[in-house]
This record gives structure tokens, C-alpha cells and sequence, in this order.
């Protein structure tokens, strides 16, 4: 029987970026907000001090900041005729865990979705015709569009001090920034991070063959900064340990470095952490969320009673407590019928490795940080003509190399030995000339019928819940799209002066243990057809309307960048939302 908690206004569910910034927005509104997180307390000063933080055993092979396997875990299959089996190592993505969620470990890359990409059905349709779309690829409009975000974009890139160079302000396409984003309504708050040798020369390379490179937009600072609540962030220091790291040196934008010093300071503003919530609870009629049920470190049973949910975990854990709690109809891909668990997507990621000459050429690789590099979009979205190349899609390319840790950084090249004299020697001669992108190609992976989301039959999990089951391969139109890309990005490493190249082309079958990213989307996505989506524009639910679902989850697809740019735009749409029109008139935003 679980105890029950005194009534709030608002219960928040996983606190990473949405998270944050969601509690933000609504104690602004003056509403009692509390927040529960799975994982333990983190803090910049105590948890990541420069002096212990750049240990790459403990936290890159050894995944301190992420969930265990043993606490929570998913089964996986290729193909639906296939059983699936627990994932028992994190291998092709990395759950988080903790305060702060994915924004303490990311690489900080600060990417605006295309136009285009908000309005793909329609958008690729009418260029190409539907037959050209492959005929079970189930991608769809997203509900809003880019001049909808744009103002929540900016306003995500000025909490976070984003550094990089403009290349279309108000319209005007501008020198040396990104001629294909979208219009932007104003510059960034700081100036591009500095690129160190191998990126400069990556620019060079890739001028010279008519791409038109620029800065990557970097969470990573190039300068001091304080945010609009009154943060100050210091200038990277190129240390090299960002991806999988948290950043003491407070110039890598994250919940504790721009939001949660001030935060915590308000009063109507709680947080339980180790305190996993199990259930959203929903009165007699299912269309009302009356709280959420959670358990806490010593394994007892709690009720917390809210008048509002926000359900705000990481992608999968938040498709996972809609179908445990029996909210929205669960996909199911034979009738192609159902919501909760359709379209659920990853990435298309691969990389060249170029060897340069050890007596010309010295990068110095360790001198990064998790988001600094040169790119092109020239074969981002549909910034091309994809009519003779037989797929759609595409992604950037780019120089992005993020350091060169020791234990992981012992590239060589193709033919030498895997053990032994030669092996070393091979290492030690290749460390500082070898161009290593952290993502070379960073492709979209679009939506499929037989790619999904549901509950497993038969592994529970330690409070007796079905795990959730990945259904997941990659399809031609995928594997044609990253051939091109990668064959593209060669070109300019070759051009840069490599003497061997190592290409690593992506292949089917999906490979569940090889990391890509952690960039899990879908499942519950966003749409204007409550018979294609789980959320309508303002990522509210169509079935219950008093829940609110944050993240990557109510992506129709993925496009070709990184998503966190687009999850903190989406948070400030929807608390926007919630302020202005919600508590004004609780009910349901948009009609069915």
C-alpha cells in the first residue's frame, strides 16, 4: 500500500535539461513544483573537479555517470520474428542517470533542426512524389515548424552561452557561418570556439572542393558569459573530456552550470532523488492524471498527488511509463494501428580515419573539446537533390574531432597487426597524425512500420513491469544514405593529405553493441492526428490532458544532427504553452 504525499501543483518525472527547465518556467508561474530522478544528486564543484574528473577508466570504460544493466535494462531484436534478449552491456547507446541527466555527459553540440525537417512528409512528397518514399517508411509532419521554434531556439542558445557563427541572421546569409540553417533572429550569444590544426585543415580541404565549411555551434565556451538568470560560464580549456564526462571547469553548458544554482534557491522548488517513479496514476475516467506512484532508495512505496505531469525522463523510459501506465494506445505494427511506440528511431553515424605523415603533420588531438570541428551540410536534409541517388535523408559531415584519450585513442592504420611489437610501435607512430572524428557523418535515421516500441512478453524488470523491447535494423534507404555521406566525407580527408584511409561505412544489421550515440527518439511523438501521434503540438497528451511528455520521444524522426538544441527548444514551446493558455483554462490545447 503506498503512503501518500502531501498534494503539488506539479510533479516533474526524470530531471535532465526538460526537466530543468520545465521546473523553471512553472515556479516562475508561482505553482509548487517537485521533481523525482532515478539516479543520485549531481553537482558541478563536488561530483566534477578538474582535479579527479579526466579519469577515462572510471568514467568512459567504466560508465560511472550511466545506468546500470542490473537496475533497468531493454531486450532487443533485429526483426519481429525474432525473440529478444536483455541487453546486458551498454554498447550502441548510453542510458543516463542522475540529476541532470544527458546534459552533464553530452558533447555540447547545439544544433537547429532544418525547415524542412518539421515538415518532412509534405515537404519531401511534394519534391519527390510519394513513390520515390520507400512504402513502409512512416515519417510525418511534426505539428509546428521552424519559424514556430525559432524563438525557443534562441532562447535555449542564450541560457547556454552557445558559441558559433551565424549563417543566415534575419535572412541574410553571412560569411562563414552555415548557409543552410534556417533564419535565425540573432547572432549567438559568444563567438566560435577556435579550431585547433586537423579542423582548420579539414576547412581548408573542404573550401577548396566548393563546400562552404563553418564552425560547429558549440555548448563548449569560447569566452566567459553570464546567462539570463545570472549563470556564468568560463572559457573551455580544451581539456579533451567532455563526451562521457561531467565539466568542473564550468564551460560546458549543462542543467547544473546554467539552471540549477538557480533553481534550487526557490521555494516552492523540491527534488527526491534515487526515487524512481514506477507509475503515472490516472482517475476512474483514464483521462485525468491524478500523480505518479514512486519508490525510493530503501525500496518503499510512495504516492505523490499532483494537479499537473510532466513526464520529462529519457526517450525510452518515457514511452516505457506511458505503456505501464496505460496511457495511449500501444503501436502495434501488423494493423499498423496504435501510437504509443511508433516510429521510435536512432541515428545513422559513421566515421574516416585519416594517417597523415608523423614527420609532417602533428594535430595534437588531446587539444578538443566535445563539440569543436568544421562542417558541411551541403548533404544535410534536403539540401541536395536526392532524385538520382535513390534515398532521402542525409546529415553533416565534419572534422569533429573531440580528443584523443589515452585507453581509447590507439588508432593504426589498415594492415597492422592487432597485438605485439609492430602494434605499439604502429600506436605510438600514428597517435599525434591521425585525424579521428569523434562524428565524422552524423546522419538522420527516418521512421519505419516495423520499427518499434513495445512491452516484452516475457524479462520483467525487479518491481515485476515488462521491459521494454527494441524492435531495430537499419533499412537500404539508410545504408545508401550513409555510403554517400561517407564516401563524401573521404574525399575531403583525402584531400587534407591523408595517406591511408580507414572508412567505416554503417551496415545492417543494427548492432546493438556498437555505440553510436544516445540519441533515441520516438516512441511518443508529436503530430496533429491523434491517430498517428501520442502528443498534439504543445507536446500534451491527447488522452490525458493534464500530461505533458518532454525529450527526444515526441520526435516523428530523427534528422541529421544532434537533438538537443531541438528537446530545449521544444521545453521552452510547451512550458510557453502551459503558462500562457493551460493554467489559464486546463484542458486540451488543441482539438482532436
Amino acid at each position: 500500500m503506498s503512503r501518500r504525499l502531501p498534494r503539488k501543483d506539479v510533479v516533474i518525472v526524470g530531471f535532465g535539461w526538460t526537466g530543468a527547465i520545465m521546473a523553471n518556467e512553472l515556479t516562475d508561474e508561482g505553482l509548487e513544483v517537485i521533481a523525482f530522478e532515478r539516479g543520485p544528486w549531481r553537482d558541478a564543484p563536488t561530483d566534477f573537479p578538474p582535479g579527479y574528473m579526466q579519469d577515462e577508466l572510471r568514467y568512459r570504460i567504466r560508465h560511472e555517470l550511466f545506468l546500470r544493466p542490473d537496475q533497468l535494462t531493454f531486450t532487443f531484436r533485429n526483426k519481429m520474428d525474432q525473440t529478444a534478449l536483455p541487453i546486458r552491456s551498454w554498447g550502441a547507446f548510453m542510458p543516463p542517470n542522475g540529476v541532470g541527466g544527458g546534459g552533464v555527459h553530452w558533447n555540447a553540440e547545439m544544433w537547429r533542426f532544418l525547415p524542412s525537417d518539421f515538415v518532412l512528409k509534405t515537404h519531401l512528397t511534394e519534391r519527390y512524389g510519394a513513390a520515390f518514399l520507400p512504402p513502409d517508411m512512416t515519417i510525418q509532419d511534426w505539428g509546428i515548424t521552424y519559424e514556430d521554434l525559432e524563438p525557443h531556439y534562441d532562447r535555449f542558445e542564450y541560457l547556454c552561452g552557445t558559441s558559433g557563427t551565424a549563417g543566415n541572421l534575419r535572412g541574410k546569409i553571412m560569411d562563414g557561418g552555415n548557409p543552410f540553417e534556417g533564419p535565425r533572429s540573432r547572432p549567438y550569444p559568444t563567438p566560435a570556439q577556435a579550431q585547433p590544426f586537423s579542423h582548420t585543415l579539414f576547412g581548408k580541404a573542404a573550401r577548396e572542393l566548393g563546400y562552404k565549411p563553418f564552425p560547429q555551434p558549440s555548448g563548449n565556451l569560447s569566452q566567459a558569459y553570464t546567462n539570463p538568470l545570472g549563470m556564468r560560464l568560463g572559457p573551455c580549456t580544451y581539456c579533451g573530456f567532455c563526451e562521457w564526462f561531467g565539466c568542473g571547469n564550468y564551460s560546458k553548458a549543462s542543467p547544473q552550470t546554467t539552471i540549477l544554482p538557480h533553481l534550487v534557491r526557490k521555494s516552492n522548488f523540491s527534488l527526491r532523488d534515487n526515487s524512481e517513479v514506477v507509475r503515472i496514476n490516472v482517475d476512474r475516467s483514464g483521462k485525468r492524471a491524478t500523480g505518479v506512484t514512486f519508490v525510493d532508495s530503501s525500496g518503499e512505496e510512495w504516492e505523490q498527488q499532483a494537479d499537473l505531469v510532466i513526464l520529462s525522463a529519457y526517450t525510452m523510459f518515457n514511452v516505457q511509463l506511458l505503456l505501464h501506465s496505460q496511457i495511449g494506445q500501444p503501436y502495434d505494427p501488423v494493423t499498423n494501428t496504435g501510437v504509443v511506440g511508433r516510429n521510435y528511431t536512432h541515428q545513422t553515424i559513421s566515421s574516416v580515419n585519416g594517417f597523415f605523415d608523423n614527420k609532417k603533420f602533428n594535430f595534437n588531438p588531446f587539444i578538443a573539446s566535445g563539440s569543436i570541428g568544421m562542417c558541411v551540410d551541403e548533404f544535410n536534409g534536403d539540401n541536395f537533390d536526392h532524385g538520382p541517388h535513390g534515398f532521402v535523408g542525409g546529415g553533416y559531415v565534419g572534422q569533429v574531432q573531440t580528443g584523443a584519450r589515452p585507453i581509447e585513442s590507439t588508432l593504426v592504420p589498415p594492415g597492422t597487426p592487432a597485438w605485439g611489437a609492430d602494434w605499439k610501435k604502429a600506436v605510438k607512430d600514428n597517435y599525434l597524425s591521425t585525424v579521428k572524428p569523434g562524428t565524422g557523418v552524423h546522419g538522420s535515421f527516418y521512421a519505419y512500420r516495423d520499427i518499434y516500441l513495445d512491452l516484452d512478453p516475457a524479462y520483467k524488470d525487479r518491481f515485476g513491469r515488462p521491459l521494454m523491447r527494441i524492435t531495430m535494423d537499419f533499412k537500404e534507404n539508410e545504408i545508401k544514405q550513409n555510403k554517400f555521406l561517407t564516401d563524401k566525407f573521404a574525399e575531403i580527408i583525402k584531400a587534407m593529405g591523408a595517406e591511408k584511409l580507414a572508412v567505416q561505412y554503417r551496415t545492417a544489421p543494427y548492432d546493438i553493441t556498437t555505440y553510436q550515440t544516445t540519441h533515441l527518439n520516438g516512441g511518443a511523438v508529436m503530430g496533429s492526428d491523434p491517430k498517428t501521434s501520442v502528443l498534439n503540438k504543445y507536446l500534451q497528451s491527447w488522452d490525458v490532458p493534464n500530461l505533458f511528455v518532454m525529450g527526444a520521444s515526441a520526435f516523428p524522426q530523427n534528422a541529421g544532427y544532434n537533438p538537443t538544441l531541438t528537446v530545449g527548444a521544444l521545453a521552452y514551446w510547451s512550458a510557453a504553452a502551459i503558462r500562457n493558455q493551460y493554467l489559464k483554462n486546463p484542458g486540451r490545447l488543441v482539438d482532436a
